[in-house]
């Protein structure tokens, strides 16, 4: 049977996977920023600082999910546009999801500045750890501008299948990001210790260069001398602001339905002290990784569907989609085999403190388990995003998340105190949730196109 299934999928295994794995790198890159925050804060600054860097990335992970969806909107309708041979209508998009993106990165940055830092000092938490989240918070805010920059552009060359430039923009600038954090954190080179504000700081000037360089190799690249022909900087224009934004706008809400799931349980955490929040960041972040991964899997989904809808090729589409969960399935089963084995030693990546190595191992068995649930739930929202269907998965979304997840995480860690691990029980609950009814709707959506 699996050398059947093999054979029959074999074309788009290699298709996929030749798309996805530059995507893969690149979507890693704004996880890698927050791991790298995390460990050099654990290892050079202390625990009640790592505790900051949990607090302050559940927060701004809210805002900086909702930017990155809202990018997303271009993807499948440039990738659909390409596969009906209308370049210059992809120049076209580029210019108005470019000016869209910058407004809200300027929003998102205001909501920051004037919301969020008033917010966090209601939280619950540690005084202290307040006190360190504050200043990180703000720089993280202002980064989210450049970034946003960097996400449109390379949302437009992944559109197009030009997937490995923005790969090497990501590597280069965690390096740079690494590097700088390092020397601002532990103070180096007569550099007053900044602790964790310092890896703020490297984080800002490292999105900078991102966008400066990703901008620059678009403009000039012969690749997209033909789809940059309607391309106009400080384009806005109406019919195609709509589309962009009815796409991008359900996608944003689906990252914000489900991140903020997490960023609540990391709250909830912190309500039970400072070593099970710094726990759980450990843990959550080891498990964004993999998400990260199949992330990227999920996007790389989401242009190949679009780019089957505009050639009309519904028997290539269903088939890409599904060995783009064959792909996820294999992969996600490796890492919940490497969280589960190598449990205990993981977390001394991030810090030297037993009672917090000794709760993010008993958390990595179970962000283990929801490896499976949560690569397939993230390539189903990438499939029926590429077919334009955004709307109904936005619904799943908020229902698994906050109607089941988060409801049932309170009520098994708080209510009835189970600690940290009954929040993470209500966490998993909401991914398989997700990830069924996502698939059913995988199902029913690519089937009436076959029947078309």
């Amino acid at each position: 049977m699996i050398p059947t299934l093999y054979n029959r999928y074999k074309s788009y295994y290699r298709e996929n996977l030749h798309l996805a794995l530059p995507i893969v790198v690149s979507q890693l890159g704004h996880t890698l920023v927050h791991l790298a925050d995390s460990v050099i804060v654990g290892h050079f600054a202390g625990t009640v600082q790592l505790a900051a860097v949990s607090l302050v990335n559940s927060v701004f992970m809210l805002v900086l999910v909702f930017g990155l969806g809202i990018s997303n909107g271009l993807t499948p309708l440039v990738a659909r546009e390409n596969g009906e041979r209308n370049h210059e209508e992809c120049g076209k998009l580029l210019s108005v999801s470019l000016m869209i993106n910058i407004f809200t990165g300027i929003l998102l940055y205001l909501f920051v500045h004037f919301g969020t830092l008033l917010i966090i000092d209601h939280l619950d938490q540690s005084p202290e750890v307040v006190a360190y989240a504050k200043p990180y918070l703000g720089l993280l805010g202002i980064s989210i501008i450049p970034l946003l920059i960097f996400q449109t552009l390379k949302q437009f060359t992944e559109g197009l299948g030009f997937t490995k430039q923005a790969m090497m923009v990501s590597i280069w600038g965690n390096v740079i990001n690494v590097i700088l954090g390092v020397i601002f954190v532990k103070g180096m080179f007569g550099i007053t210790p900044m602790g964790v504000t310092g890896v703020g700081w490297s984080t800002l000037i490292d999105r900078c260069l991102m966008a400066v360089v990703m901008f620059t190799y678009v403009m000039r690249s012969k690749h997209f001398k033909t789809y940059l022909t309607g391309f106009k900087l400080g384009l806005i224009e109406r019919t195609r602001s709509l589309r962009i934004v009815k796409l991008g706008m359900p996608v944003a809400l689906q990252y914000l339905f489900e991140i903020s799931a997490f960023s609540g349980a990391a709250i909830l955490a912190g309500t039970l002290g400072a070593v099970e929040q710094a726990a759980h960041q450990v843990a959550i972040n080891l498990a964004s990784i993999t998400y990260m991964m199949a992330s990227g899997i999920a996007a790389a989904a989401t242009i190949k569907t679009g780019t089957n809808l505009g050639r009309q090729a519904f028997t290539d589409l269903r088939r890409s989609a599904i060995a783009s969960y064959h792909v996820t399935l294999l992969f996600m089963t490796c890492t919940a085999l490497i969280f589960m084995l190598a449990n205990t030693l993981l977390p001394y990546a991030y810090t030297s403190d037993m009672s917090v190595i000794t709760i993010a191992s008993q958390l990595l068995i179970l962000a283990g388990f929801f490896q499976l649930f949560d690569g397939t739930q993230v390539v189903g929202l990438g499939v029926l995003r590429g077919i334009g269907d955004v709307n109904i998965p936005t619904v799943i979304t908020f229902l698994s998340y906050w109607v089941v997840g988060i409801p049932v995480g309170y009520l098994l860690g708080i209510y009835l105190d189970w600690g940290i691990s009954g929040i993470w029980y209500g966490l998993v609950l909401g991914l398989i949730t997700a990830s069924i009814l996502l698939f059913l709707r995988f199902q029913s959506r690519t089937k009436k196109l076959l029947q078309a």
